[in-house]
């Protein structure tokens, strides 16, 4: 069985003050790691709205450019079929 040996109070204070003070920083680094995380989340999360509008954008674009593009064909259609129906051939 090995012997105790007397150490030196200041060497216990020292290495009880380190420790002290690694407890003391741990809620603070855990804090700020948390914030960082939040952080990076939000950030993601705009980018991810940012894209979703700007897809939507040109989605309601070519829907309104389709749309416009059957309204105007719809008269020429209509005069066609007119036409075809008045020679009597239809």
């Amino acid at each position: 069985m090995a012997e105790a040996l007397a150490v030196n109070s200041q060497i216990t204070d020292s290495v009880t003050q380190a420790n002290v003070k690694v407890l003391g920083d741990a809620p603070a680094q855990a804090m700020g790691s948390l914030y960082q995380s939040i952080g990076a989340s939000t950030g993601i999360a705009s980018g991810n709205a940012v894209t979703t509008q700007q897809q939507a954008n040109v989605i309601h674009q070519a829907c309104s450019t389709l749309g416009v593009t059957l309204l105007y064909t719809l008269a020429t259609a209509a005069g066609g079929q007119a036409a075809d129906n008045a020679d009597g051939d239809g």
